[in-house]
């Protein structure tokens, strides 16, 4: 890998001779856990300017109709998160000259509390080419990283790093785009201001008809595509309204609650798991090939470029004496190009099996195709390979090896339909029945669903206090509940709308293998398994404690008191928000050094004063938390631990974090003025 300073270039033909398409990846850490950046894209002319609107990438403009630019979204890393962009070079306009990759800060944070910031990029087959830190940001609220630019028919890659005191708005005005200064939201703050960005007035987007799709479902798509657009709220006012389900859902014609309306892809009981496989991969990769977003959305991170896609499944592929027959294949033609993959589908639990996965490895070296895909109920860990296969280096093609989970695959799903958006009202419907097929239980296809065999003796061990550190099995548990905190980010983001992500508070250059080694260790030690989730929108980080000892587990998030409120009148105004909360809600004051006064809300409601400490001692905060019992075999059975660890996150989220919204400082009156004084 090319290590590039600050000003330097390189020609990418010169590392590789696959970057066609590539990767660029925006990475960062931070001490506390909680930072983050939104990355964007810009897509300049010879003047260095956007040629319009429509070439500035964001998380509110994810991707461009050609499939040059496709945001991927964030990805947990060992001590904080990636954010990577896939950029097909073949399909950028020819009158592009330039590529620029930021990213910016919202709320007043600045780039230099976030640490290890740094940009790479790699080639199609996956292989890093080029790194470049920055190691010199302070109170820069956007960064420029790095750019792509033409030099004749080459595309070099520079390294930038200049970073903007004015955030993204100052740099999207010096590309180009016109900001408009208005807001519906008054009460915002400046700094939190977000530009809006000006676009051509609405037009309705032709719906495409289908055999298969029902009349109502057409028209109610057509009526909400005549809907005026809202002009507030983040991002651009796109020029083709996008089609989503509506959210509540219509009235049965139904004579009675037991019909079952009929389903494009029925998931009835199967006879085998082979039978399952076979269904669940035809389902799956005939839906990627319909629905073009969708495809794109999953083939875009394994390097595919932006075309006409076809699909095959149980293909038959000579292997000496012994053909074999992977379960799909994936076809990808743009300009006369062809990107290919194998992929191997495994449901209902069933591990992938590594001499399978080599097969398919050696076969697509064979034939030049670019990429084996692994796709089952498991969620891959950074250094945690799910199979291990050998790589032969004399081999001048190289074959990536990725892997989804169904659990990916549902969220992708998920955000494009009732969220993002997408082209016409037949793909929604469609990606609509794939969603439903995913989620019945007869389809295997419900994502990381058990903790393994050493779940039950590291439990037991916990119990007897006879688990020792150093113990493997408890490594195998740390790595289970990581996978399982990794697909609660992948639901909550997808039926949120909002990026969820694991918060991993380890030390800088930390590997994971270290990094479970001492959490399993405390496990040993404490008999807890512990997790924090940020999820966009939420006033702090969502905090999960699984006690093995006591068997319940711990939901509960840390808020903090606006600064310069009296204390009284914040300590009602938590108790208004939370007048939908449950009753039995511990509420704690956060005390500098000291426990704080702590009761639960049914107490608290009638006497907020009982929340403030009582020798005047500045209030920090409160911790909210909610207690349920911990479900106690491995899988995700109703008693099982999996399924009460979603139970509790979706009823801490539904009734304690949802209800807060924004805990701002309000202005303060007459009579809290007054209340003051008579407290002092």
């Amino acid at each position: 890998m090319l290590e590039m300073v600050k000003g330097s270039n390189a020609g990418l033909t010169a590392l590789s001779e696959d970057t066609g398409s590539v990767i660029v990846s925006l990475r960062w850490s931070s001490a506390a856990g909680d930072g983050d950046a939104d990355v964007s894209v810009l897509l300049l002319d010879d003047n260095g300017k956007v040629r319009s609107d429509a070439d500035f990438f964001f998380y509110n403009n994810p991707a461009a109709a050609d499939g040059s630019v496709q945001l991927l979204g964030k990805t947990p890393t060992d001590s904080g998160s990636e954010d990577r962009i896939s950029l097909d070079l073949t399909a950028v306009p020819p009158n592009v000259e330039r590529i620029v990759v930021a990213a910016s800060q919202y709320g007043g944070s600045r780039f230099g509390e976030l640490d290890d910031l740094r940009v790479t990029l790699a080639d199609r087959s996956g292989e890093t080419l080029l790194g470049f830190s920055i190691d010199d940001a302070g109170v820069e609220s956007a960064f420029i990283f790095g750019e792509l630019y033409r030099r004749g028919a080459e595309w070099k890659f520079r390294a930038i790093g200049q970073g903007y005191e004015t955030g993204l708005a100052g740099l999207a005005t010096d590309f180009g785009i016109d900001i408009d200064d208005e807001s519906d939201d008054d009460a915002a703050e400046p700094a939190e201001l977000e530009p809006v960005l000006k676009a051509e007035e609405p037009r309705t987007p032709a719906v495409e008809p289908a055999a298969a799709l029902p009349a109502q479902a057409v028209r109610e798509a057509q009526s909400d595509d005549l809907k005026p657009t809202p002009t507030g709220g983040r991002g651009p006012r796109t020029a083709k309204k996008k089609v989503t389900l509506p959210k509540v859902a219509k009235k049965s014609l139904a004579e009675n609650d037991s019909w079952k309306p009929a389903r494009l892809f029925p998931a009835p009981s199967f006879k085998s798991d082979k039978e399952r496989e076979v269904r669940a991969t035809s389902v799956l990769l005939s839906v990627m090939a319909e629905v073009p977003e969708f495809g794109r959305r999953l083939t875009a991170a394994f390097g595919a470029p932006a075309g006409r896609m076809q699909t095959f499944t149980e293909v038959t592929l000579p292997h000496g004496e012994n053909p074999k027959r992977p379960d799909g294949v994936i076809r990808v033609e743009r300009a006369g190009k062809l990107w290919t993959a194998l992929v191997e589908t495994k449901t209902n639990g069933n591990p992938l099996k590594a001499d399978q996965v080599q097969n398919y490895m050696d076969i697509s070296a064979r034939r030049g195709y670019e990429a084996v895909i692994t796709l089952s109920n498991d969620v891959a860990l950074e250094g945690s390979p799910l199979v291990d296969v050998r790589t032969d280096g004399r081999r001048k093609h190289k074959v990536a090896l990725w892997h989804l989970s169904w659990a990916e695959v549902a969220h992708q799903a998920q955000m494009l339909i009732r969220h993002e958006g997408v082209g016409n009202a037949a793909h929604a419907w469609l990606l609509e029945e794939l969603l439903h097929y995913l989620q019945h239980d007869n389809s295997g296809c419900h994502g990381f669903q058990n903790m393994g065999p050493a779940w039950v003796p590291v439990r037991n061990g916990i119990d007897t206090e006879t688990l020792c550190q150093g113990d493997r099995r408890a490594v195998e548990v740390v790595e289970s509940w990581e996978r399982l905190i990794r697909q609660v980010c992948l639901r909550m983001g997808g039926e949120l709308g909002q990026k969820a992500l694991p918060v991993q508070r380890a030390k800088r250059g930390t590997d994971p293998h270290s990094r479970r080694a001492a959490l399993a260790d405390r496990l040993c030690e404490e008999g807890r398994l512990t997790a924090e989730l940020r999820i966009d929108g939420s006033p702090g980080v969502l905090a999960i404690v699984a006690d093995l000892r006591t068997g319940k587990l711990r939901t509960s998030i840390e808020i903090q008191a606006p600064e310069g409120s009296y204390p009284l009148t914040t300590a009602k105004r938590l108790i208004r928000l939370l007048a939908e909360a449950p009753a039995d809600l511990h509420v704690e004051t956060l005390v500098e050094g000291r426990n704080g006064p702590r009761g639960t809300l049914e107490r608290l409601r009638p006497e907020p004063a009982d929340m403030l400490p009582k020798d005047g001692a500045r209030m920090n905060g409160f911790r909210l938390s909610l207690f349920k019992g911990m479900g106690a075999t491995r899988g995700s059975a109703e008693s099982g631990f999996i399924r009460s660890v979603d139970e509790a996150v979706d009823r801490f989220h539904a009734s304690v974090v949802a209800q807060l919204g924004p805990f701002e400082r309000r202005p303060a009156s007459r009579s809290q003025s007054t209340e003051a004084a008579a407290i002092g």
